[in-house]
């Protein structure tokens, strides 16, 4: 018996679950918290790294490698621009460009979507031919520079924002929210 549908829908939850999550914040406003963000930058970077090192052995993943992570870090520096940043009494909030965000995701999850549907006979052929069945899925330059548009992308966002929260938290408004008023 195969169990290579349960691993597709397995795999399917998982990505929507974590696609719901990421959707959600890049709606509205949220509290800038540089831990968790260094957290991300991070684990993105090991990510990045592991792409990498699986693209050394072709020069067309490489190249679209590194394309996918200069676009991402150019729409990166693009979307810092466009962040809105608020001082309030519950900390450093950030407000995100909805549409650049959910622009990102349409493309990476458009991209996702045909490599599962529209490929999916192929996959199972690798799999009869090589045993795995991502034999055939992982070898695509532009869904591999779209994964790297989107690492690229966050880990210079997020960079960005830590960079701006610093500048933010010597500002006075930073400073006057931060310290409690004084009595007469």
């Amino acid at each position: 018996m195969s169990h290579d549908p349960y691993v597709f829908a397995a795999m399917a939850v998982l990505i929507l679950f974590a696609l719901y999550r990421r959707f959600r914040s890049v709606f509205g406003r949220q509290p800038l918290k540089p831990g968790k963000l260094k957290s991300r930058i991070a684990i993105l970077a090991v990510v990045a790294v592991l792409f990498g090192l699986r693209a050394l052995h072709s020069p067309a993943m490489l190249g679209s490698g590194i394309a996918g992570l200069a676009a991402g870090a150019a729409f990166a520096w693009w979307g810092l621009k466009l962040t809105r940043f608020d001082v309030m009494p519950g900390g450093i909030f950030y407000t995100p460009n909805a549409y650049l965000g959910a622009a990102l995701g349409a493309v990476l999850i458009g991209r996702i979507v045909y490599r599962f549907v529209a490929l999916y006979p192929a996959l199972q052929t690798a799999k009869t031919e090589t045993g795995s069945a991502f034999a055939g899925y992982t070898s695509s330059p532009l869904t591999f520079a779209l994964f790297a548009l989107v690492i690229g992308y966050y880990i210079v966002y997020c960079a960005g924002l830590i960079s701006r929260a610093n500048t933010l938290a010597g500002t006075p408004e930073a400073r006057d929210v931060a310290s409690p008023p004084s009595a007469p």
